[in-house]
């Protein structure tokens, strides 16, 4: 018999608030995460991007305030573990989970990120070929392994059950919550610590990204730069931070007393193989996806009520993707409520999955649905219900969760209202 799969606590850091609370209630009002980049000038080097969606008043003190624990997490970590760090303590004190109340050797942390401590690799590549090999830190390579954030995790909090890090560029983040949800139904663990993250804002990867042609160059209207499935949109905004999810097996959720936000019920998986970055042209990928995430759910088209989507902004995604929705969906499609919550918070890369599910998890809890934001100019070929601008209360039982990435990798959860 499989075992039933629960969300029980939701850590957040994210360009638009730090904590569940904070940034679910920006969610709702539909706030703009996206400013211009302060953490380094784009102008140094000629860029004509110039906008992000940065974590503000980020410090690890806040979470860690013995001065000598974050003096050494500063030292031995790099921006990207630094959020993950966080939002695993914000997710278990949410759970109200104490690791050692339970079996260590039962809980698993998997942590999704597309690029790891990609800082740490560029400046200390940088202090390499200009200070020589001396001046390399010992620390570097501790501080860009992508496995860094769930290594630290599982140290810091004692969980002794399997850590790995899934890199499925921005698919990263849901592929570890799907892994952690057949680990937990397989009976391999009772509680995994589970999401994605990402920090990469340097001048490196924004450069990067935009010689792609990938990112919006709306300087003039940072806020309005993120603006999914309108005819207008130029490109993503790259976006940086952690979510956090506690999952745990149903029975021992309970026997606990703790919080269901809601329970994962199916998911599903594929490769477009088509393209290294461009999604198949007829949404293949993502329609596979869905139609086994629905089969292992055991649902039928109808039953799914709302939908948060990939939506990038980038003029293939929206496309296809809206694609994907109609060809799996049919007639239903035009019922389903769907938002992008990259509206508002960017693209969050390994980090975009996650926040995904914890949104709709939170939808599910509150009957309520955010908006996508900037939705003014409608692509004739995007005619879907994008819940546009404002929130939306609705009756919702059942929820979809896509992330699609680099490489064409397409995943999907399927999640239902506690007690539904």
């Amino acid at each position: 018999m499989r075992r039933r799969v629960v969300i029980t606590g939701i850590g957040m850091v994210t360009p638009v608030g730090i904590g569940r609370e904070d940034c679910w209630k920006a969610l709702l009002e539909g706030k703009s995460g996206v400013s211009y980049i302060t953490q380094f000038n784009p102008d140094d080097i000629g860029l004509d991007v110039k906008i992000a969606a940065e974590v503000k008043n980020f410090n690890i003190q806040d979470f860690f305030p013995d001065r000598r624990k974050w003096g050494s997490m500063l030292k031995e970590m790099d921006r990207v573990t630094l959020f993950a760090m966080s939002a695993a303590k914000l997710a278990l004190e949410d759970a109200k989970l104490d690791i050692k109340d339970t079996d260590p050797e039962r809980v698993g942390t998997f942590i999704g990120t597309g690029v790891g401590g990609l800082i740490t690799t560029t400046a200390d590549y940088i202090r390499l070929m200009e200070q020589g090999p001396k001046k390399l830190g010992i620390r570097t390579v501790i501080r860009l392994m992508p496995n860094a954030p769930s290594g630290q995790i599982a140290i810091e909090y004692g969980a002794k059950g399997r850590a790995k890090s899934d890199s499925t560029a921005c698919a990263s983040g849901l592929d570890s919550l799907f892994d952690s949800f057949m680990y937990i139904r397989d009976n391999r663990a009772d509680v995994m610590i589970s999401g994605g993250c990402e920090a990469c804002l340097n001048s490196f990867t924004v450069a990067s990204f935009n010689n792609m042609m990938a990112l919006s160059k709306r300087n003039d209207d940072p806020q309005g730069a993120s603006r999914p499935f309108n005819i207008d949109r130029d490109g993503f905004v790259i976006g940086e931070g952690a979510v956090i999810l506690i999952l745990e097996e149903y029975e021992h959720a309970v026997r606990r007393g703790a919080h269901i936000y809601s329970e994962i019920i199916g998911g599903g998986a594929s490769c477009d193989a088509s393209h290294i970055v461009a999604p198949h042209e007829t949404g293949d990928g993502a329609f596979r996806a869905m139609r086994e995430a629905m089969r292992d759910a055991e649902l039928e088209p109808h039953q799914i009520d709302y939908i948060n989507a990939h939506g990038t902004s980038t003029p293939l995604n929206d496309e296809r993707e809206t694609l994907a929705i109609k060809n799996f969906f049919g007639d239903h499609a035009y019922k389903l409520a769907i938002s992008s919550t990259k509206s508002m918070v960017g693209h969050l890369l390994g980090g975009a999955g996650a926040i995904g599910a914890a949104a709709a998890s939170l939808s599910l809890q509150d009957q309520k649905v955010h908006p996508t934001i900037n939705y003014i100019n409608p692509d004739p070929k995007c005619d879907l219900d994008y819940v546009p601008n404002q929130q939306r209360a609705m009756k919702l039982n059942h929820a979809m969760v896509e992330a699609l990435g680099f490489g064409g990798h397409n995943t999907v959860l399927v999640l239902r209202r506690a007690g539904a």
